[in-house]
């Protein structure tokens, strides 16, 4: 059931454009694995706890207002660090970004500051852009962090950057960790997972690009990173987070950018 959107939220002109699309457009669209779930569940096996992330229209409706700049509801950059003793010290719950170089982590936080067009969040074609920790009020909800990527043209200190940040800050309560559906979990993510896991902190593994893939081959990575989940780590959300890289740039059109 896809349900409505209550009359209590508003929704952006992109969002409410969606909800005009055919009920099959829609789905397709908002819930993208959901087309695939039942070859999942065949091909899935009994050992196998799958469930993928289906949250409601008005639970999207909801999650935007976070992200709608208005008076109220001030979005705004607060500061970078290299160094977790730079970090502002903020009393507000804290979730953090962390992934490859180029998996596609300051194209999705720019997509969801896309209601706040004030708020610049740089994008680069080129690998290892992001060099420092990125700090952003989200109005008087939680503050979002941009993690500077690992592998190829990391910053030279980023492990200790990165590891002492998710080890020590008191009030950071989500990790979502973004793996590239194309290519899978590689073995600079192992790292990230076994020190999310090492430090028992909850996290979710954000699918990216899942519209580059046939479906054939997302289907396949599904499989092997579902598994992976069930059989390997203890803090992990066990449903699958799947963004597409086409959204991700009508987040940037949104904006004007």
């Amino acid at each position: 059931m896809l349900g409505r959107v209550s009359r209590h939220h508003s929704t952006s002109h992109a969002f409410a454009e969606v909800l005009r699309l055919p009920k099959r457009q829609l789905t397709k669209l908002v819930f993208p694995l959901q087309e695939l779930e039942r070859y999942l569940l065949q091909d899935s096996g009994s050992d196998l706890h799958l469930k993928t992330f289906h949250p409601s229209l008005e639970d999207i409706a909801r999650a935007e207002g976070f992200f709608t700049a208005t008076a109220r509801n001030r979005i705004e950059y607060l500061s970078s660090a290299e160094r977790l003793d730079h970090a502002p010290d903020l009393p507000r719950p804290e979730v953090c970004f962390i992934g490859r170089s180029n998996v596609g982590k300051s194209s999705l936080i720019k997509a969801l500051f896309s209601l706040a067009p004030e708020v610049e969040v740089r994008v680069s074609k080129k690998p290892g852009h992001t060099k420092k920790m990125n700090f952003f009020k989200v109005g008087r909800y939680f503050t979002l962090v941009d993690m500077p990527g690992y592998g190829y043209r990391a910053p030279e200190d980023f492990v200790d950057m990165v590891e002492t940040y998710l080890k020590e800050r008191k009030n950071l309560m989500r990790t979502f960790l973004l793996v590239d559906s194309v290519v899978g979990i590689q073995k600079a993510d192992n790292i990230a997972i076994e020190m999310c896991e090492e430090f028992a902190l909850p996290y979710v593994m954000v699918l990216t690009k899942i519209d580059k893939s046939s479906k054939g081959h997302l289907l396949k990575q599904v499989l092997q990173i579902q598994k992976f989940i069930d059989t390997n780590t203890q803090g992990c959300f066990p449903q699958l987070f799947p963004v597409r890289k086409k959204l991700l740039l009508l987040g940037s059109l949104e904006d004007g950018t």
